[in-house]
């Protein structure tokens, strides 16, 4: 994975859980998501994704009007030009006409058969080859600070040379994930290479930043490999909101945390990852409601390891999902990775959501393409506010610093695994 110099979604603990409390999504601060704050948006073309959405609309009891169904294809790319055409201009008129002014429909749901990614401008072959030669040097370096566990000066500055160059090449394509370039459907014009500060982004709070967009929505996901693990979700999620999410919470960090590496401001992007994890794995152990199992190896967790897997996190292998779970019914969880929601659909792939809904967690999310370390959800943010009791979709909205980029969130967006006692379903 390419790391940009600077995590700037890796804040200390601290800061971020004061954040949580707001639990803001799309322009006003509210006790949570409402099924009536929803926009249904399905796929003409996909009968799966039909059914899966008259099934959710029920059991949730979204109103029969927040639906817009279009017409698109069914593949998991799609170009720039139809995504204008048939995705964002239906849903743009729909949110024009009923909903002017942007205070009713806070959140966006994609169902099953809508394309997963929106198209690009790729680089020429010269621009390809200087990439490559760029991340063939990166790998050299980062391999002696990692044997190292530390870095001289001069190897943090040609990394973070080198990254910077990657990343201004890369940045200059146009793709995204169309739930991600959705989330500013409401907005006239932005740019469409690289990634766009969100200003729910608990990160980015206080902070006046150039070319912040104002008109943001929630966006999230029903999808996965069939019919069937769409359906799971959704009702996993109902009897975790009804029964209570029960089970471990399962953290891989990569190296053991010092008190030097827990308190410094000076650390590499991987340190200050890991640390995060470290400290994620803090909140949710000092919460009691799970027992926390935190592995400090670089090995991730071997295969058969970790039973009754409520909450993941952890880090990294590459598009190669380790079975080491059994989840608990409702769980919740996230591999770092570089490109572990490249696809849905695909039965050879091995990437980690889609290997992750197949085996049964309820929520997961990952990035379509190369992402960049900080482009992540702040973990500290996106568990706490899940403890807290705030719904998956504003979890993930206040816990993401980039839209027009490469996450994805898959799930029901209304499930509260904490959500308190009295308020579960009748």
């Amino acid at each position: 994975m390419n790391r940009a110099d600077e995590p700037c979604c890796l804040l200390r603990a601290a800061l971020l859980l004061a954040a949580v409390a707001l639990l803001v999504c799309a322009g006003a601060a509210h006790a949570a998501l409402k099924p009536e704050q929803l926009l249904i948006v399905v796929n003409r073309a996909s009968p799966e994704g039909m059914r899966i959405a008259r099934h959710y609309m029920g059991e949730r009891r979204v109103p029969p009007q927040n639906l817009v169904l279009l017409r698109t294809t069914t593949n998991e790319d799609i170009g720039r030009n139809d995504y204008d055409k048939e995705i964002a201009g239906p849903i743009r008129t729909f949110l024009a006409q009923q909903d002017p002014a942007g205070r009713r429909i806070l959140c966006l749901v994609l169902f099953y058969g809508m394309p997963l990614r929106v198209g690009s401008t790729r680089p020429g072959v010269l621009d390809e080859l200087r990439i490559l030669e760029l991340q063939k040097q990166l790998t050299t370096l980062k391999g002696e600070a990692e044997n190292n566990q530390q870095e001289t000066k001069s190897i943090k500055d040609e990394i973070a040379r080198i990254e910077g160059e990657i990343t201004r090449m890369n940045m200059a394509r146009q793709g995204a994930s169309v739930d991600s370039e959705l989330a500013l459907v409401r907005e006239e014009a932005y740019p469409l290479a690289g990634w766009i500060p969100n200003r729910y982004f608990a990160g980015f709070q206080g902070k006046n930043l150039k070319g912040m967009p104002q008109k943001v929505m929630a966006v999230c996901r029903l999808d996965g490999p069939t019919e069937a693990s769409v359906y799971r979700v959704i009702n996993d999620s109902l009897f975790a909101e009804e029964h209570g999410l029960t089970g471990k919470a399962y953290f891989d960090a990569r190296w053991p945390e010092s008190a030097e590496t827990k308190e410094s401001k000076d650390l590499s992007p991987y340190q200050a990852y890991d640390r995060a994890i470290h400290s994620t794995a803090r909140i949710v152990e000092k919460s009691g409601r799970f027992p926390v199992v935190l592995d400090e190896h670089e090995a991730l967790f071997p295969a058969g390891s970790a039973p009754d897997a409520a909450l993941y996190l952890g880090w990294y292998s590459l598009g190669k999902y380790v079975d080491a779970f059994t989840w608990s019914r409702g769980a919740v969880g996230y591999h770092v990775a570089s490109a572990e929601c490249t696809t849905l659909k695909n039965p050879a792939s091995t990437v980690w959501c889609k290997s992750m809904l197949e085996k049964g967690v309820a929520a997961t999310l990952g990035p379509v393409s190369e992402p960049y370390l900080q482009s992540f959800p702040a973990p500290e943010v996106f568990f706490g506010c899940l403890l807290s009791g705030g719904t998956l979709a504003e979890c993930y909205t206040v816990s993401n610093p980039f839209w027009s980029w490469q996450m994805v969130l898959i799930g029901d967006p209304l499930y509260r695994p904490f959500r308190p006692l009295l308020e579960r379903r009748d």
